[in-house]
């Protein structure tokens, strides 16, 4: 598959889970696409980072679910939060335990999964949907955490085979493999696509974190994940970031940065990147 099979694919108004964590191993190349696409009013599903950023600033994102929207080493993503300060998004938002109980719920086919997280906090206070249940099994009280069902997860992988079995390499493998059990249909982006008998050569059988069995579609993207980390092809373009996160707060230099990196195809755009490293090391 190519990159824009995969948003042709797609709908408005669908529910997209996106896999990774912050500004790590995110499927950076399929955000792109969809910012490239006339798709729109999405409800996004993601431990969010640039993704959820670029999504928003592309007027994408109708509703957000998310325990957090960071890029590790800036706190803050920009365009998220000036996308809640103006109200352009709506927001649902969980802690991080709470968020993975609602992935875990959804992978299982589970109404919800009852847990102490969030039990105490303001998340029960600004997310007042929430519910409580009591244990059958004595009186304690836990939140009731509802399913994060999906339409389609997007999720990046360091390697996958044409079928769809897809392997992590770095530090950690996140909840990909739930956010592809909880989706109706499941993407998967790789830095490269080998062998299924290449697989292992890598990494053990355990990093092989994602079955065939829940993929539709395996796309190769190299530096797919750019700008976010995806060890140990490539750890996080921080001076990209840096570059990215000041954009992002001036109108001008935001659309300056748009057409020189996001007003062509993905080819483009690590053209661009390319260009921007070799000006950056002189």
């Amino acid at each position: 598959m190519t990159v824009d099979d995969v948003v042709g694919s797609l709908s408005d108004g669908m529910t997209v889970g996106i896999g990774g964590w912050g500004s790590r191993r995110k499927p950076m190349a399929l955000v792109r696409a969809i910012c490239r696409s006339p798709l729109r009013d999405l409800t996004v599903v993601s431990y969010g980072g640039p993704d959820v950023g670029l999504l928003c600033a592309a007027g994408k994102v109708r509703r957000l679910v998310t325990a957090f929207v960071t890029l590790d080493t800036i706190p803050l993503e920009p365009h998220f939060r000036a996308a809640r300060q103006d109200g352009a998004i709506e927001l649902t938002e969980y802690d991080e335990g709470m968020f993975m109980f609602g992935l875990y719920a959804a992978a299982h086919g589970l109404p919800f999964l009852p847990t102490r997280a969030g039990l105490g906090s303001d998340v029960m206070r600004v997310n007042p949907s929430l519910r409580t249940v009591r244990s059958p099994y004595g009186d304690d009280e836990l939140v009731a955490v509802p399913a994060l069902t999906m339409d389609v997860a997007l999720v990046h992988m360091n390697r996958a085979d044409a079928r769809g079995n897809a392997q992590y390499l770095g530090p950690d493998p996140y909840m990909d493999d739930l956010f592809a059990k909880a989706a109706g249909t499941a993407y998967v982006s790789c830095e490269r696509l080998v062998d299924t008998s290449d697989l292992l050569k890598e990494g053990p059988l355990q990093s092989l974190l994602i079955s065939r069995a829940h993929v539709a579609g395996v796309v190769e993207t190299p530096n797919g994940a750019h700008f976010t980390a995806c060890e140990p092809d490539h750890g996080r373009d921080e001076a990209f970031q840096r570059l990215y996160a000041k954009a992002a707060a001036d109108p001008a230099e935001w659309a300056a940065f748009e057409k020189r990196f996001l007003s062509g195809d993905e080819a483009a755009y690590q053209d661009a990147v390319r260009a921007f490293r070799e000006e950056s090391s002189r």
